[in-house]
C-alpha cells in the first residue's frame, strides 16, 4: 500500500511559553523550539504500522520553509521511507484551502492508496483533511481512532461525541484525519536520525507543482488572521467540597439560584 502522510513543523507548546507579539499580528517566533504537529506524529506512526503489515511504502510530505525539512527527517527516522519538501516564496501566508491546493498538486503527481492527515494542528482549524479529500473527490472520515485494512478496504472507527466509537468500512484511495491516542508513537533516537542525516530530500516549487502563484500564498489567501490576544481572565472557578453527596447538593442549590432549576 502506498501511503502519504502530510505532516507540518509546529512550535512544541511543551517546550515553550507562547506569547502574543506586540502588534497582535502572530505569536513571538523568536527562540521558539519546534518539532512535528502532535496528530501528524500519530498519523505517521499509523501509516507505518500499516506499511508493515500489509507492504508498500510511506512518504511524508510538508509545506512549509528549509526548516521544516528536519521534520521530514525525523519523521524518515522513525520509519518513514520518503520525504517530500514543499518550499517556495510564493506558499507564504496561505490560508487552509492553500495549503489543501499546493498538498493536492502534489498528490497527483503520485499515485497512493492511503492519504493521512493529522485531525488537527497548531491553529486547531481541523479543515486540511476535509478540504483534500474533497478536491481529490475522495471518500473521507475525521477523529479517526481505530484502522483495521483488509482486502483493499478499510475498516475504522472515529471518536464521536460522548466518547463513543463508530465503526464504518471505507474503499480505498481514502483520506483519513487521525485522532491522538490511536498507537503510541515510537521513540526516535540519535542512530536513526544520523542514518537518514544524508538522505537527498526532493524540493517542489509552485512551478514544480503547475500552481499559479496569484491562488496561492497570501494573494490567494480568502481567510486572513487580523488579530492575536489572550483573553480575560474571569473571577475563576467556585470550588466545591465535601462529600460527593454534599457536592451534589450543593451544586443543586447553586444551579437552582442562577435559575438553571425549577
Amino acid at each position: 500500500m502506498e501511503i502519504l502522510v502530510c505532516v507540518k513543523r509546529a512550535p512544541d507548546t511543551l517546550e515553550n511559553e507562547i506569547t502574543v507579539n506586540k502588534d497582535g499580528t502572530n505569536i513571538e517566533q523568536e527562540d521558539l523550539v519546534y518539532s512535528v504537529n502532535e496528530w501528524d506524529n500519530y498519523a505517521v506512526e499509523e501509516a507505518i504500522q500499516i506499511r508493515d503489515k500489509v507492504g508498500g511504502s510511506v512518504t511524508v510530505v510538508t509545506v512549509g520553509d528549509e526548516d521544516a525539512e528536519e521534520v521530514l527527517r525525523r519523521e524518515m527516522a522513525m520509519g518513514a521511507d520518503n520525504g517530500i519538501l514543499i518550499s517556495d516564496k510564493a506558499f507564504e501566508n496561505s490560508d487552509g484551502k492553500g495549503i489543501a491546493s499546493i498538498l493536492k498538486a502534489e498528490i497527483e503527481k503520485g499515485k497512493y492508496d492511503l492519504i493521512l492527515t493529522g485531525a488537527q494542528a497548531d491553529d486547531g482549524a481541523g479543515q486540511i483533511g476535509g478540504m483534500l479529500a474533497a478536491m481529490l473527490d475522495l471518500p473521507y472520515a475525521s477523529l479517526v481512532n481505530k484502522i483495521d485494512s483488509e482486502d483493499g478496504k478499510l475498516t475504522i472507527g472515529r471518536e464521536i461525541e460522548g466518547g463513543a466509537q463508530e465503526i464504518n468500512e471505507i474503499e480505498l484511495p481514502c483520506v483519513l484525519s487521525i485522532q491522538t491516542g490511536i498507537n503510541e508513537p515510537r521513540y526516535v533516537g540519535i542512530r536513526g536520525i544520523r542514518k537518514v542525516a544524508s538522505i537527498e530530500i526532493p524540493v517542489r516549487t509552485a512551478s514544480d507543482l503547475g500552481l499559479d502563484t496569484n491562488a496561492v500564498g497570501d494573494a490567494g489567501a480568502k481567510v486572513k488572521k487580523l488579530d492575536y490576544f489572550i483573553p480575560e481572565t474571569g473571577d475563576g472557578a467556585e470550588m466545591l467540597t465535601g462529600s460527593q453527596e454534599e457536592i451534589a447538593d450543593k451544586l443543586i442549590e447553586l444551579l437552582k439560584a442562577k435559575g438553571g432549576m425549577k
